[in-house]
């Protein structure tokens, strides 16, 4: 689901201004947007950058943030006492395991 997307043609120096703009935002954790919109950064961010030649004469360079809301996620020992209360079931077990029976009953038919 987008929130907000602006594309336009600037000037280095005006980009440059704007990258300083969202740096210091990201400092404060709060980034605005439109008219009146603002999303909280999280203290822990995601990053990516990523550089590209399009063709010969073009690149593209696309830096990408993202993160969990907080007080979105349970906490750590929350989400281990779900899990601990819940039985376990065959699907639950790790893949390895899996692997290893599927090799044992192809050997078998074999």
């Amino acid at each position: 689901m987008d929130i907000y997307e602006d594309e336009r043609t600037v000037s280095r120096a005006d980009l440059a201004a704007w990258l300083r703009q969202v740096a210091n935002q990201l400092e404060t954790g709060q980034i605005f947007y439109g008219a009146a919109g603002t999303l909280a950064v999280a203290d822990q961010v995601h990053c990516e950058l990523e550089i590209e030649q399009e063709g010969k004469d073009e690149y593209s360079v696309e830096i990408e943030f993202s993160w969990t809301n907080p007080k979105a996620t349970p906490a750590p020992e929350a989400a281990a006492e779900k899990s601990e209360d819940k039985p376990a079931k065959a699907e639950d077990k790790p893949v390895e395991e899996d692997a290893e029976a599927e090799t044992e009953e192809s050997a078998a038919a074999a």
